[in-house]
């Protein structure tokens, strides 16, 4: 009998393709899901109605399970509660139903931002959660996996920098000599799907391989490869995205309604420095930025996120298109 994997957070970007990468090993999956009729879940999912702070859901989600992927999280919200109330507190309940359930393995994929949980609200809070299971951490047998800044194909997160990289001038808000690492959605979930199943605990950042990570230099001279021409960076002095934040901030507090743009975020643009500290999870073949963009700005513009090219390059076509990650 294969073994019973439950995941959270499996609508999501990370979410789709590490379902995609679960069935594909043969698992049966069990799949949290807030709105089923929305969901469009692959055929062979199991699909579980409720949320994360519902004690009846996460128990009929881990009932059976051998290991539970815990995906789920909150990027924007309107006050540091909502992030707290997610991404700390949903994780410590879920981490206590595993516990009462009985579930061996408990997989925690939090972010790099935990790092340096001054920087925001969202960083805070994930540090929170990582506490909370590392407190736990042998009873849960986890593994807390903290990625940077993840891309590829279906992602509406990094669209507006993967746009940047096909212009003859990119705008950037970051400062002009940090560092950062970067991993592909597809090896993210292999790395999960991985961990699922292996008895490797503790906290373990996880990249592309790359050491010492890429500079923005690095990824204008991966653009101007595929356009074929000059890409003149433009740094914007931190104060720009600032005030924007702030402006933002006050339409969402207005509307109701959270935004991505936030001063918490912004200052995790300006941080010098989210290299990943890769450990002994990794990848022998992970996928680097100079194929990913390739595939990912092909993948945009099948789907009509991005303009078809106005001259040759390297992008070509793609067998993935729209909804299809």
């Amino acid at each position: 009998m294969s073994r019973t994997i439950a995941i959270t957070g499996a609508t999501g970007f990370a979410g789709r393709h590490t379902l995609t990468a679960l069935l594909a090993e043969g698992y049966r999956v069990k799949a949290l899901v807030r709105a089923p009729q929305r969901a469009a879940m692959p055929a062979g999912v199991e699909v579980i109605a409720g949320d994360l702070h519902t004690d009846d859901a996460l128990s009929r989600l881990l009932e059976g399970a051998d290991a539970i992927v815990h995906l789920a999280g909150l990027l924007a919200g309107l006050r540091v509660h909502d992030y707290f109330r997610v991404n700390a507190q949903a994780t410590v309940a879920l981490a206590e139903a595993a516990l009462r359930m009985g579930v061996a393995r408990f997989v925690h994929v939090s972010s790099l931002a935990a790092r340096e949980p001054h920087l925001s609200p969202y960083g805070a809070s994930k540090r929170a959660g990582e506490d909370a299971i590392a407190s736990l951490q042998d009873r849960l047998n986890a593994i807390i996996i903290r990625p940077p800044a993840v891309y590829g194909p279906g992602d509406r997160g990094t669209l507006p920098l993967i746009k940047e990289l096909t212009r003859p001038v990119a705008v950037i808000p970051g400062r002009s000599d940090a560092r950062f690492s970067l991993i592909h959605v597809r090896d993210l979930a292999r790395l999960v799907t991985l961990s699922a199943v292996s008895q490797l605990r503790g906290l373990h950042e996880v990249s592309d391989g790359r050491a010492g990570g890429y500079a923005w230099m690095d990824l204008i001279a991966a653009g101007q490869t595929l356009r074929g021409g000059r890409i003149r960076p433009v740094f914007l002095p931190k104060a720009v995205p600032a005030a924007v934040a702030l402006a933002a901030e006050g339409l969402s507090r207005f509307t109701g309604k959270p935004g991505m743009v936030n001063r918490g975020k912004v200052r995790e643009l300006y941080h010098p420095d989210w290299v990943s500290h890769e450990g002994s999870l990794r990848l022998s073949d992970p996928k680097r930025f100079d194929d990913g963009l390739a595939e990912t700005i092909a993948w945009y513009r099948a789907a009509g996120w991005l303009p078809q090219s106005s001259r040759a390059d390297r992008t070509g076509p793609t067998e993935q298109g729209p909804g299809r990650t």
